[in-house]
């Protein structure tokens, strides 16, 4: 089993700053009404295509989309996208609550055809009621999961290539049919860490995500996620989500994670803190779990530190140290049964570079993976990213 490493595609803006977009007086929809806060950028096209060509010059597998009212669409943005890439795949997340299963069975087949099947898909079922009800979704949690395993099981039936009858609480469907399915079948992925999501995961699934958490909770997870799905009589592969601080020297990586959390003040803290604690999502439960909002002990695991989501939702742990560190870290996780490493760093085009260059030669070097891409030109000097950008774009840093 080899490592698979994804990337992230900002698509609610990136920058040198761990604010959320919550310090922008409209969610930065418009840039001349953005508070002031250095180091941001906007995802305009052009800066989310410098991202991805990136990611797949330094021979990263796919990019993560996310999905939410602050960003932008992902079907629609990454669709883009495939026109400026040539292997590159696109993990498009989407919430299953506000479109048609049998239409979004036919939205990936033709996003595979126009992509040359590079279609991956991430279900979000949302832990968020006020999100969900901007939307127009007024299930509650367990409801929300539940209609969720119907979808899934739509989707899958109308891409059997003949017409396919479902009748169930939230779905009724009669002679579904996608008149070309998707070829190759996108892979799905799929994260929840409630009661009601793991028995989803385990029948239809094919890759469950965790957040970043320790070892030994992530372990957890597995034994969970894979004795529910043997029960089934299926195997579901796993995968975490986790940002990356990958420097040519440890010091260098904790000081670059330091300056992350230097120009958040304790109000910024508390009030990200009182909100995220709002989340009716288990796993943001657990990743608030981790830190107890305070910034003593933020390293909560060797090189795992949880300050990301001191003020952001989501993923809120990052790897920190050296090269070789991180790599050690990544053969951690996938002696534990992980396989896909969906990463993200602060800004994404740099830390794409930074990880890239310095520990995809450790994981092949211990022949995790394939082999290191060549990149023309080779890494800067002291291993800083070759091209990174130089004036920055504008706007909001608002990702999963």
């Amino acid at each position: 089993m080899t490592v698979h490493l994804h990337w992230f595609l900002p698509t609610g803006g990136d920058g040198r700053t761990l604010v959320d977009r919550h310090a922008y007086t409209d969610g930065g929809v418009r840039r001349d009404r953005i508070t002031p806060v250095s180091g941001v950028r906007a995802p305009d096209i052009d800066y989310l295509a410098q991202i991805a060509k990136a990611a797949e010059q330094l021979g990263f597998e796919a990019v993560l989309t996310p999905t939410g009212t602050w960003c932008e669409d992902a079907w629609l943005t990454t669709t883009a996208l495939t026109q400026v890439t040539d292997r590159l795949k696109f993990l498009v997340a989407f919430r299953p609550g506000v479109i048609s299963p049998v239409l979004a069975a036919q939205m990936a087949a033709t996003y595979q055809r126009i992509s040359g099947g590079r279609l991956l898909l991430n279900v979000v079922t949302g832990g968020d009621s006020t999100e969900q009800r901007r939307f127009g979704d007024a299930l509650d949690h367990d409801r929300r999961y539940a209609r969720t395993d119907e979808f899934l099981q739509v989707v899958r039936g109308v891409w059997g290539g003949a017409p396919f009858d479902f009748h169930g609480e939230h779905y009724q469907v009669e002679g579904g049919l996608t008149a070309l399915p998707p070829d190759p079948l996108p892979e799905i992925f799929f994260g929840g860490s409630s009661a009601a999501a793991g028995p989803v995961a385990a029948r239809n699934v094919d890759v469950y995500l965790t957040w970043g958490e320790p070892p030994e909770q992530v372990k957890q997870k597995i034994d969970w996620i894979s004795g529910l799905a043997a029960r089934e009589g299926r195997t579901v592969r796993f995968g975490i989500r986790l940002h990356t601080v990958s420097r040519d020297s440890a010091k260098e990586a904790w000081a670059t994670a330091d300056r992350l959390l230097g120009d958040l003040d304790a109000d910024t803290v508390a009030a990200a803190q009182q909100a995220l604690g709002k989340s009716e999502s288990v796993g943001q439960q657990r990743m608030l779990a981790l830190h107890g909002g305070s910034r003593d002990k933020l390293e909560i695991s060797p090189n795992l530190w949880a300050g990301v989501g001191l003020v952001r939702g989501g993923a809120g742990t990052a790897l920190v140290g050296s090269h070789t560190e991180v790599a050690d870290r990544i053969e951690e996780y996938h002696a534990l049964g992980i396989e896909h490493f969906v990463l993200s760093g602060y800004p994404h085009l740099e830390e794409a570079y930074w990880f890239g260059e310095g520990v995809r030669p450790e994981l092949a070097a211990r022949g995790l993976l394939p082999g290191v891409l060549d990149r023309p030109g080779g890494p800067a000097a002291g291993g800083r990213p070759a091209s990174a950008p130089g004036a920055a774009p504008l706007l909001v840093a608002g990702g999963r």
